[in-house]
């Protein structure tokens, strides 16, 4: 099969449904963490209706989806902010799809928006609990650094020279 990566409206039904997937379990993982218990419906729905994803949209961002045999597997997020420096946010895959090479291609994909755009540096941020995108980053080359925002849920800082 075949990995494709490209670009997608923050608000198309497809982000909406990635967006939807991904704020889902990166919630409950927390909550399951933290109270030993999935994101309250109500919750859930608040968080999700608040965050519309429109720092994604060009010129200040870009969302990219990753789509393996023509169907949505997967998205990733870049933030473009005036200077040199972007933030890769939003990284994530249907739990069906990873192991497959995906996530990489969807860094790297980000990585090469963020390049075209004028970057020299890719910064993140992630939690403790997510050591699979931890492990994911540091595979990639980005290295833990002090913090570069003051997100409440991030514990984990990191930073690549895009060279």
């Amino acid at each position: 099969m075949v990995w494709t990566v490209a670009p997608e409206p923050y608000d198309s039904p497809v982000a909406a449904a990635l967006w939807r997937a991904y704020y889902t379990e990166v919630s409950d993982r927390w909550y399951l963490l933290h109270e030993g218990r999935r994101t309250a419906p109500e919750e859930l729905e608040r968080e999700i209706a608040a965050v519309s994803g429109a720092d994604l949209a060009p010129p200040e961002g870009l969302l990219l989806v990753a789509r393996y045999a023509g169907e949505p597997a997967g998205s990733a997020g870049v933030r473009l902010p005036a200077g040199t420096t972007a933030e890769l946010t939003r990284v994530f895959l249907y739990a069906g799809m990873r192991g497959r090479g995906g996530a990489a291609l969807l860094v790297r994909a980000a990585e090469d928006a963020a390049r075209a755009a004028g970057a020299t540096r890719m910064v993140l941020d992630t939690r403790g609990d997510l050591v699979e995108a931890r492990a994911l980053y540091a595979r990639l080359g980005y290295t833990e650094t002090g913090p570069h925002n003051a997100d409440p849920y991030a514990e984990h800082w990191f930073a690549k020279e895009l060279g």
